[in-house]
């Protein structure tokens, strides 16, 4: 994410979002596998993740199986202080 791009998001209320993703590898279906994805995001229609969610569906040989999104951090000078959200399941 650019300079520009993370001042305009903190402008828009983003967070920075942490996303577990389960899925399955085409080398062994079998296998449930995660990863971890970070980024600042908007919640609750989570914009960002989306995209990705729609590039890794195009371009990476795994099927997603699932998709938790964890607490939320404010920014430091948010005037709501440092509070985080409970985890989200949006797959």
């Amino acid at each position: 994410m650019t300079t520009t791009s993370s001042m305009h998001h903190a402008r828009e209320d983003y967070r920075l979002t942490t996303v577990e993703i389960f899925y399955h590898s085409f080398d062994n279906p079998e296998e449930l596998r995660s990863l971890t994805w970070q980024d600042y995001d908007l919640a609750p229609d989570y914009p960002e993740l989306r995209r990705f969610l729609t590039y890794w569906s195009r371009h990476i040989d795994g099927v997603v199986h699932s998709v938790r999104v964890d607490g939320m951090e404010a920014p430091s000078r948010s005037r709501r202080g440092n509070r985080s959200m409970p985890s989200t399941a949006i797959h």
